[in-house]
């Protein structure tokens, strides 16, 4: 009578098995990304907690002794700083500068792209390889020059001035990334369209215009994210405004006050929040815009 061989145990799935595999090769780069990004954050934490203690307690201790005793930290340093810093006027400035500047070369460069990308004309490629080349030229080395342009448009020390001075600068590299992305956008949309009589400004506003939203998006980021941060041109045409800029208005406080860590904190950080607001609420569009023209 022939036996009969018990049933070999089922091996488990190749796909779990691959699976398995998938997450432990990638758990050493996730543990290291992640502390990474910790120690990126500990600057920002510490930014956070002092601007919330009181300037004494800051030579006494460390800022992280601050997170296990939270009944020190006091709202006294924004309330002073909001009240007596000048910060809201400088607030305002920061505001009235960045806003038309990125609002500007936001919409510029979405109509220079789409000059050089959709549009014939005579010198479209020299006028590309030109603006390649002025990404390359450091807005310092116009400093001077344009300054005592300035001086004679009566534009020196003015809002304006450094407006256009930032749309100036930062139309080349706009221009560039706007003009990828759209050369990633196929031409039949828009022949279908002069088919059925759309002119140039229909077919700019209702097709390229939305399919170009995550290049705008990113563009708006990193145009805001310049402009706001910018210390060396506000302080060169506005050093002696009656409201300087943000970032001039800590760099006085930090020539002035010296060691008063508690106004340069809470200004420090009341700077770098708004661009993070803005950043947060354009995450989405951040990566495909930076990819723009990459792959087609």
């Amino acid at each position: 009578m022939t036996a009969i061989a018990a049933p070999a145990p089922e091996a488990p799935s190749a796909p779990r098995w691959a699976h398995l595999r998938r997450i432990l090769k990638s758990t050493p780069v996730n543990v290291l990304l992640v502390a990474v990004g910790l120690l990126w954050l500990v600057p920002t934490v510490g930014l956070l907690v002092t601007s919330f203690r009181p300037a004494a307690d800051y030579f006494a201790s460390g800022w992280w002794q601050a997170i296990a005793h939270p009944a020190v930290l006091t709202v006294e340093n924004y309330r002073n700083i909001l009240h007596t810093g000048g910060i809201g006027d400088a607030l305002i400035t920061t505001v009235l500068i960045t806003v038309p500047a990125t609002l500007l070369v936001v919409l510029i460069a979405s109509l220079g792209a789409y000059a050089l990308v959709f549009l014939r004309w005579p010198g479209r490629d020299w006028v590309f390889v030109l603006l390649v080349a002025l990404m390359v030229v450091p807005l310092q080395m116009a400093l001077i020059p344009v300054a005592t342009l300035y001086g004679h448009l009566g534009l020196y020390g003015t809002i304006p001035g450094v407006v256009l001075y930032h749309v100036a600068f930062g139309l080349p590299f706009a221009i560039f990334l706007m003009r990828n992305f759209y050369s990633g956008i196929p031409k039949d949309l828009l022949e279908a369209a002069r088919i059925d009589g759309a002119n140039e400004w229909m077919m700019f506003r209702r097709i390229v215009l939305p399919l170009g939203m995550p290049a705008l998006a990113s563009l708006a980021i990193f145009q805001f994210l310049w402009v706001w941060n910018d210390l060396l041109v506000a302080l060169s045409f506005l050093g002696a405004y009656p409201h300087p800029p943000l970032t001039v208005n800590i760099f006085n406080k930090l020539s002035e006050f010296g060691t008063s860590i508690d106004v340069i904190s809470t200004a420090s950080f009341i700077s770098m929040i708004i661009p993070l607001v803005v950043f947060f609420a354009f995450q989405r569009y951040f990566v495909r815009g930076v990819l723009a023209g990459a792959v087609k």
